[in-house]
């Protein structure tokens, strides 16, 4: 066949006989088969070209022929295999039919089967909840026979009363006789000793309580106590969650730390001193453009952003000019201050560098530090300029100064410390992660009020008591001699239950306060298993002397001990009703004792009819020690048991007058010293407050010793003390001017309610100037006159509050004008929308005092005021100030109805709506609280409406108020509209914070409280354990009350205790302090502590000792921590062979060390070293517990996991089948854990190719976890959730470790 090629050569050219023109030939690469037609078209106008050769018209027909017959062929042999594919898909289908059949037959055998187990799991059900219900008959009847019980106990107690107070009338009745020479024949005269009264220290006869009929044998309700067992992580019901790095810790050493952590007080940020931010300036000449700029214009913002967030702001400056005259005050201001900020431009002054010297070169990390350097024209610094920079930076080790390098204008480098100062404050001061914070931001608001629920809780509250407690600790009690007293008060409290209030009495300024405050410090050291409650109450008509507020905080502090603060009303009269009840529930699940402290109890407003329950018997291990003025205390409590402190010996004024000398470095005279003993012998001149401040006037240097002392001993008693003390500050300043600023000081402190703040004194005292005002508190608070609590100047004792009232007030119109001094100022706040929480506390009561109901009523209606005090637990006082009004509670929700919708009208943009949904909530939960649950609806749901509308349908605040409407369903006693409420506000909740927020534990709460309830006790117990979970998982997180803020603090306590010399009980602090700083994840500071235990333990008891055995194994568990496993490995075999020798067979610590050490093998792929171990572990537990125990079918689990693991599946399966039958018989066929079992027997029996067993094992475990309630279950079990030590079958299992 020829090609077109043949016809000319690549390259030739071909000319057009018909005048075209010619082109050039070219080699075609694909050859293709001619066509007649192809060949006529293509040469049809050109010359023929000799040579050439063309196919006849019959060769191309045969070719068509040819190709016909192929395609023939090849179509049939593609039938023939269609109808062959055809046939076989035939007869599959067929075969598919027949095995439908057969499914279908079975899927009904199934049904059926499946239908039968419903029925009895249904009968069982019914039976369950019958028996449920049987036994809440039976606990109802067990609380009626607990109540007839404490009837008949305070019945027959009375009688005793009666009886013995009949004993002495006839006891005096024969004394009578006696004298008048009567016998008097007594038939049991040898018996009279065993009934005679105890006489306490102050010679009270206290034999209510004591021996006799009631003996020592606690409460039917108190009984219940004695069978809690506090159980460690291993079991996971430890105050603390068990997961992560706390899963090494033993139990013992979580006993210990658990303990520890139970007497330190919640979290304060300690970076303020007395909740202020204090910012100490250190100017120059050159730098005063910078700091008058910054007061004028940005002071005030940041000052605005502390009072937003509730802490109060202050600048701290003293001008160069007289600096030197406040020497002292400066000192003081440094170690106060927040930050200090240096700024500097060439030259510095004497002062400047004495300043520098204090607060960047002797503590360079005591609180945050700015350096503002002024660089313009040249840059050259003077030499002390340059060697004070150099110190500075010598002393910066870890670079902790922040250098703001500023070479342009004053007010930009105002305006850069400012932003400095704001990132500082927000970050480092006040804890906010971002920089950016807005104080108005409701996701603070939020954030603060999902930590304690539905309680309201005021940490001003908090801090005024920690202050007031440390204030009272700090105090010098060495030369008071209280050790005879803190052992009596040991003594009284070890007698055995039940037990009264014990009464600390003692005149005024005796020392009640300073000795329970050491009683409670020394107390802490030696039992750290005893939890300690206390108040310390203040002046008359103050917050802290508020009954609701003290019952409602030490319910509350009481209630977060226990991880639990739902179910807390906040209805006052209901808070002093349910508090003893709280007491003795919670009391039973503490193993230790629970002591409550209350001081200046006789100063509470209306004490006896408050604090009816401590007439009530107490729990056996609750004991409440409360301080009394002898003079107030009520008659019915002087029969409780006594201790009354004595006056002070000679010798003890003299030490305390002889340090305070030395503090001055002054030396009295022989002859002074004789006037001032002869003079403190009288009982109102040997009180501990007048000889420490007769001391203090002595040396003061505002008068001359002769005439301080002169003038001092004519003063009989304390109250005269302090009014002289009041006249000798007064004499020591230099001016009228300022003597009159003291006055006015001190005569607001005195009309205020709760004290003023060192800011507001500089606001209402426009002329007066930080560094005089220093000065002043310095000289008030070194005589004992004021103190600062909370950021508020304060009276420090009663009689210096009297001493000013008589000094200044007792003449014209006494406190009225400086009322309203007050009141003008937080009500100019007020106007400008700037409500602070020092509004809300003292403008309605000042108002109150003043009696102008009609201001009052409109403060009240000023709704942030409202939301104010009730967001901070100040219940009982907004009611008293509404029946102040004369206002009903309908009246005034009606009131409030219409302040709201007035309010509403002017709500435009978001951020006002948003406050508006804010306000309706509040006035929800206010009216619910009161028990008006018809009239809380509607704001609730027009809050719901506002935030749905102007936020989002998804957004966190629509959640609060679907919580809020629930809960007055659940009043209503209308639990399915409360579970759908929940259930909502549950996926709200976790869509916006995620599943382990402090937010959804709340709504887990409330579920579990409305399904028990309901009854449903199953569900309930579930919600209410993932719920306690991720609130101490949170804790943690973010430094609460069992974070790692408290755990740094106990561990500084415990670094105290051991620097003494090697004894047993030094290293077991020390191993104590390893374990807390674990806990910590300091994994460097736990293992110097740990070490250090271990050799001192290898010293003092012997290197086989088993305490030796516990600090091994928690280096072990340390080097697991650090995935050291080759040295982990090392420790837990030589803890396991001491204990082996030195502990029984059956001991939990060898168990311990048993898990493990295999668990350790395992990991590391040493199955066959980690078998004995399981088998061992499983030994112990047979015998610990019994052969039918969980804890024993965990253990074949385990077994039968390293079995299958290497290859054993012969071995491993009675090994499961054992364990399952344990499970079915102790907890129950629908049990997670026989799910779990069945999965792994499922899997078994799937490797040894039993294919069927195997489908319907996996079938039954899938049944059993689809039983669970999906919301109950939460996320769903791991492959080893029914145990702690339980291994999945696929691999093994990393050994428990912290997040890091």
């Amino acid at each position: 066949m020829g090609t077109a090629s043949s016809l000319v050569s690549p390259g030739d050219v071909i000319e057009d006989g018909y005048g075209g023109e010619g082109g050039e030939a070219c080699e075609i690469p694909v050859e293709v088969k001619p066509k007649a037609r192809l060949l006529r078209s293509s040469f049809r106008r050109g010359p023929r070209v000799i040579g050439a050769s063309f196919k006849s018209t019959g060769s191309v027909d045969l070719e068509y022929a040819a190709e016909y017959e192929r395609l023939r062929k090849e179509y049939e042999i593609f039938r023939v295999s269609k109808n062959n594919e055809i046939t076989s898909m035939q007869k599959k289908e067929a075969k598919l039919d027949e095995e439908n059949k057969r499914l279908r037959a079975e899927l009904q055998a199934l049904q059926k089967t499946y239908q039968k187990i419903l029925r009895e799991k249904e009968s069982a059900l019914e039976a369950k909840y019958q028996a449920m219900e049987r036994a809440s008959t039976f606990e109802h009847d067990r609380d009626k026979v607990k109540r007839q019980f404490k009837i008949f106990r305070e019945t027959k107690e009375k009688e005793i009363q009666d009886l013995l107070r009949a004993k002495r009338d006839l006891e005096s009745k024969m004394q009578q006789l006696q004298a008048q020479g009567i016998q008097v024949y007594c038939p049991n005269d040898s018996d009279s000793d065993d009934n005679q009264t105890t006489v306490t220290a102050a010679g009270t006869q206290c034999e209510y309580w004591n021996g006799g009929v009631l003996g020592s044998e606690p409460s039917m309700g108190s009984m219940m106590q004695l069978q809690q067992t506090f159980r460690g992580p291993e079991f996971a019901h430890s105050l603390i969650d068990v997961e992560g790095p706390f899963a090494n810790v033993s139990r013992d050493d979580w006993d210990a730390a658990v303990a520890s952590l139970l007497q330190v007080s919640p979290h304060v940020p300690q970076a303020l001193w007395s909740n202020t931010v204090r910012c100490y300036f250190i100017c120059t000449p050159e730098t005063r453009a910078e700091m008058e700029i910054f007061t004028k214009k940005h002071s005030l913002v940041l000052r605005r952003l502390c009072e937003g967030l509730g802490h109060f702001y202050l600048n701290v400056c003293f001008h160069e000019d007289n600096a030197a005259s406040f020497a002292l005050a400066r000192k003081q201001e440094i170690e106060r201050s927040s930050v200090c900020v240096l700024l500097l431009k060439s030259t510095v002054n004497s002062s400047v560098v004495e300043d520098c010297e204090e607060a960047f070169v002797k503590n360079p990390d005591g609180h945050p530090l700015v350096l503002y350097l002024r660089t313009e024209g040249d840059g050259n610094l003077s030499g002390p300029t340059r060697k004070l920079l150099e110190r500075v930076n010598a002393a910066d080790k870890a670079a902790k100064i922040k250098v703001l390098d500023h070479s342009g204008s004053a007010e930009d480098g105002a305006s850069l410390i400012s932003a400095q100062l704001e990132k500082i404050i927000k970050q480092e001061l006040l804890g906010f992660e971002g920089a950016d914070v807005d104080p108005k931001d409701s996701a603070i608001e939020e954030g603060r009020e999902e930590d304690s629920g539905d309680v309201l809780w005021d940490l001003h509250d908090e801090q005024e008591q920690m202050e007031s407690y440390q204030q009272a600790c700090g105090s010098t009690s060495s030369q008071l001699g209280f050790q005879k007293y803190v052992d009596r008060l040991n003594d009284m409290i070890a007698t055995p239950p039940p037990t009264p209030p014990l009464l600390v009495s003692g005149g005024p300024g005796s020392g009640k306060s300073l000795l329970l405050a050491k009683w409670i410090e020394l107390q802490q050291k030696q039992s750290p298993n005893t939890l300690f409650l206390s108040h310390f109450v203040g002046r008359p008509l103050s917050s802290s002397s508020e009954p609701v507020l003290i019952i409602k905080r030490l319910t509350v502090k009481l209630l977060q001990h226990f991880w639990s603060i739902s179910g807390l009303s906040m209805e006052p009269s209901k808070i002093l009703e349910e508090f003893p009840r709280w007491l003795e529930r919670l009391s039973a699940r503490h193993q230790g004792n629970i002591i409550i402290i209350i001081d200046s109890i006789d100063q509470i407003q209306q004490a006896e009819r408050h604090m009816k329950w401590l007439i009530d018997p107490l729990p056996v291990n609750v004991r409440v020690v409360v301080s009394v003025n002898v003079e107030t205390c009520p008659q019915a409590w002087r029969l409780w048991p006594t201790l009354h402190l004595d006056p002070l010996s000679p010798r003890e004024v003299r030490s305390v007058v002889n340090a305070e000398c030395l503090s001055s470095d002054l030396q009295l005279t022989k002859d002074q010293e004789k006037k001032l003993e002869k003079h403190c012998r009288s009982a109102s001149t040997c009180s501990a407050l007048y000889v420490t401040l007769l001391a203090r006037m002595s040396t003061s240097g505002g008068w001359s010793l002769e005439k301080s002392l002169e003038q001092c001993l004519q003063c009989q008693d304390t109250l005269s003390l302090y009014r002289l003390a009041l006249k000798m500050t007064l004499d020591s300043l230099g001016s009228d001017r300022e003597r009159h600023i003291m006055r006015e000081i001190l005569c607001l402190l005195y009309s205020s309610h709760n004290g003023v703040s060192e800011s507001e004194v500089l606001d209402l005292l426009p002329e007066l100037e930080f560094p005089a005002l220093a000065s002043m508190l310095f000289c008030l608070s070194r005589l004992c006159v004021v103190t600062l609590h909370c950021g508020l100047i304060r009276f420090q004792h009663l009689q210096a509050w009297e001493a000013v009232r008589l000094e200044f007030l007792s003449t014209g119109c006494g406190c009225t004008t400086y009322r309203e001094k007050l009141i003008h100022y937080f009500s100019q706040q007020l106007s400008h929308d700037h409500v602070t929480w020092r509004v809300a506390d003292e403008l309605p009561w000042l108002l109150q005092q003043q009696e102008d109901r009609t201001k009052l009523q409109l403060s009240l209606l000023n709704l942030f005021v409202s939301q104010n005090l009730y967001k901070r637990g100040h219940f009982s006082e907004l009611l008293a100030y509404w029946q102040f009004v004369g206002k009903d509670k309908s009246s005034m929700a009606t009131e409030y109805f219409d302040s709201l919708k007035h309010y509403e009208k002017n709500c435009e943009s978001e951020d006002s709506m948003t406050k508006l949904a804010n306000l309706y909530e509040t006035l929800g939960r206010f009216l619910k609280d009161l028990g008006l649950s018809s009239q809380a609806v509607a704001p609730l749901q027009r809050s719901l409406e506002i935030r749905e509308t102007a936020l989002d349908p998804d957004h966190p605040s629509v959640a609060r108020s679907l919580h809020q409407l629930a809960a007055v369903y659940v009043q209503w006693k209308k639990y399915s509209n409360a579970e759908q409420l929940y259930k909502q506000a549950l996926e709200i909740s976790e869509n916006a914070y995620g599943a382990e927020h402090g937010s959804v534990a709340r709504e887990l709460e409330s579920l579990a409280v409305l399904y028990q309830k309901q009854n449903k006790y199953e569900q309930a117990e579930k919600l209410r354990k993932r719920s306690m979970k991720i609130r101490q998982k949170t804790a943690r997180q973010k430094g609460h009350m069992y974070g790692f803020t408290l755990l740094r603090r106990r561990a500084v306590q415990l670094e105290e205790l051991t620097l003494g010399t090697d004894s047993a009980d030094c290293a077991r602090t020390l191993n104590e302090l390893g374990v807390l700083y674990y806990l910590q994840n300091n994994l460097d500071a736990a293992k110097v502590f740990l070490t250090r235990s271990l050799e001192m333990r290898q010293r003092v008891l012997g290197p086989d000792h088993p305490d030796c055995a516990q600090s091994l194994n928690n280096l072990a568990a340390l080097h697991t921590e650090r995935r050291d496993y080759e040295a982990a490995e090392d420790m837990y075999e030589r803890a396991l062979d001491i204990r082996k020798r030195g502990l029984s067979p059956d001991h939990p610590s060898l168990a311990y060390t048993l898990k493990h050490l295999a668990m350790l093998y395992k990991r590391r792929g040493k199955l066959e070293k980690a078998v004995p171990l399981y088998e061992l572990s499983l030994d112990i537990r047979e015998k610990s517990f019994g052969p039918k125990h969980p804890s024993v079918a965990t253990a074949l689990v385990n077994l039968a996991v390293i079995y299958c693991q290497l290859k054993k599946h012969g071995e491993a399966l009675p090994l499961y089948e054992r364990a399952l039958k344990v499970y079915e018989d102790s907890l129950g066929r629908s049990h997670p854990r026989v799910g779990e079992t069945l999965k792994n027997l499922a899997v078994l029996s799937y490797e040894e190719g039993d294919f069927e067993t195997a489908a319907e094992l996996y079938k039954r475990a899938m049944e059993i976890k689809e039983a669970e309630p999906s919301v109950a279950c939460g996320n769903a079990p791991s492959r080893h959730s029914s145990s702690a030590d339980t291994f999945s079958l696929r691999g093994p299992a990393p050994l428990p470790h912290g997040p890091r």
